[in-house]
């Protein structure tokens, strides 16, 4: 009697970021792009598939323009590098006006990073960003360590949640709180971000750090400290998103020093259900294009139907 072959499984890759809000926050696959380090997205647009990525993340906008930081902003680390950029961007009505035009048309969605001052300017910058076409999501950055109070969000539980519930009452979107890792206890942040509301979290900003200049004897970035990012943070991130995963319900999306599959796996296994690529961009424009094939391979020799059935697996 012949044998029927087994029909192999093709791999879900789908992920929703946002289950608990009413629209959800639905993509293709579970890889993003780090916000400040994907420009706005037309910059890459004609070298990487982005119909291929869950969607970009964009450079953070706050309320005016802003230059950045005096140079240099940038020296490379063992295993990562330091940046003191300071946000520079147009402010949210240039960005608006001249960015949302070209949203509208990229083949993957956009989630608008954003950052303010205070709990008005939150919500009245959160409301610049409603009803844009592509536009799926806001990522609140509460934790950007190289403009002035730029941590201040992110470091208190309480200054967390009205934040949080001041992004909230600017927007219709799914929000996103990215956290610092630049806390004593980054579990209590998390659960009062998911408390006020959060659909979400971004799982980790840049560590804090420093490099001097022997030669001229004073720190070589033009801010002094900057933010770490590379493969060298990338235990420090793991360990937020296994720690976080364990106190709350929302969906962790995983950064730190993700350059090859088995280091998307690594976020995925700790908790995340999706991952951002940010400082491998720098070195290779499609490296999260690459990271949505190894995914895929990954599932498919283990005969696994979702992304989602990974997700927490090395939690105890």
């Amino acid at each position: 009697m012949a044998t029927t072959a087994k029909a192999a499984i093709v791999p879900d890759l789908a992920v929703d970021l946002a289950p608990s809000h009413p629209s959800g926050l639905r993509l293709k696959t579970p890889v993003l792009t780090a916000s400040g380090t994907f420009g706005f997205g037309d910059e890459y647009r004609d070298v990487v598939e982005l119909n291929r990525i869950g969607a970009i993340v964009t450079k953070t906008v706050t309320p005016e323009p802003r230059e950045g930081n005096p140079t240099p902003r940038t020296v490379e680390t063992p295993a990562g590098m330091l940046n003191s950029i300071g946000l520079p961007n147009p402010g949210a009505e240039d960005a608006v006006r001249e960015k949302a035009p070209i949203w509208k048309d990229l083949p993957c969605p956009v989630v608008v990073s954003i950052s303010a001052h205070d709990e008005s300017t939150w919500t009245e910058l959160a409301a610049q960003f409603e009803g844009l076409t592509n536009v799926v999501g806001i990522e609140a950055n509460l934790s950007c360590p190289n403009v002035a109070g730029g941590l201040d969000f992110s470091t208190d539980p309480d200054r967390t949640a009205v934040t949080v519930e001041a992004v909230n009452k600017g927007t219709t979107l799914p929000v996103i709180a990215k956290l610092s890792p630049n806390v004593t206890d980054i579990r209590t942040i998390a659960q009062a971000a998911e408390d006020a509301g959060a659909h979400a979290l971004s799982l980790i900003n840049t560590v804090l750090g420093m490099v001097i200049d022997p030669d001229a004897g004073r720190p070589f970035l033009g801010a002094g400290v900057g933010g770490l990012s590379g493969p060298a943070i990338r235990p420090i991130a793991l360990r937020c998103v296994f720690q976080v995963a364990e106190v709350v319900s929302i969906p962790i999306i995983g950064i730190g020093g993700i350059v090859t599959g088995s280091d998307a796996l690594q976020f995925f296994l700790a908790g995340a259900s999706s991952v951002q690529v940010g400082t491998a961009t720098f070195r290779e424009p499609r490296a999260a294009e690459r990271l949505v094939s190894c995914l895929h391979e990954y599932l498919e020799k283990r005969s696994q139907a979702s992304i989602n059935d990974i997700v927490g697996g090395a939690r105890y």
